[in-house]
């Protein structure tokens, strides 16, 4: 009778814990739920990383740990739903737009974020291959590629007007 009831709460403390993992998760992928506000959570995700921005510059590290801890939630959370890449798992344009703002001044926010948008969206090569490798990767390295594309396009034009 002990065993059983000490069975019991065993497995009640794992399904918990595991619930604990999946919310963590889906909090991380959605940033905090922001991916769920409208039916364009890839702008929200992006403006809420140019707000970010417009503060502070994001380091490399940062950019590194969140891309990291992302591709993972992402991956948890995308299965958990049973959708190769939920719309509302917006961590993955975190990261993108913040890597589209990196070693760029403040004044470059908008066209950065305007074309970001576009090129994740419009999804050219080599942008639309990234997105077919499986699960979390695919999610966060199409935004990654995106993101470093628009950087060498905005690091090009801040070069060629200074």
């Amino acid at each position: 009778m002990e065993k059983e009831r000490i069975g019991k709460e065993r497995i009640g403390k794992e399904r918990m814990g595991k619930r604990v993992f999946l919310k963590f998760a889906a909090w991380i992928a959605t940033v905090g739920g922001a991916g769920y506000f409208t039916k364009m959570p890839g702008t929200v995700g992006s403006a809420l990383a140019c707000l970010v921005c417009a503060f502070s510059p994001v380091p490399w590290w940062a950019i590194l740990t969140t891309a990291l801890l992302g591709t993972g939630c992402a991956d948890v959370y995308s299965k958990m739903k049973n959708i190769p890449d939920p719309s509302e798992v917006v961590i993955d344009e975190v990261v993108g737009m913040w890597l589209s703002l990196a070693g760029l001044p403040r004044t470059f926010i908008l066209p950065a974020f305007l074309l970001f948008r576009i090129i994740d969206i419009t999804k050219p090569v080599p942008v639309s291959t990234m997105e077919k490798l499986p699960g979390g990767w695919g999610i966060m390295a199409d935004d990654v590629v995106g993101g470093i594309m628009t950087n060498l396009i905005l690091q090009a034009l801040y070069r060629l007007l200074s």
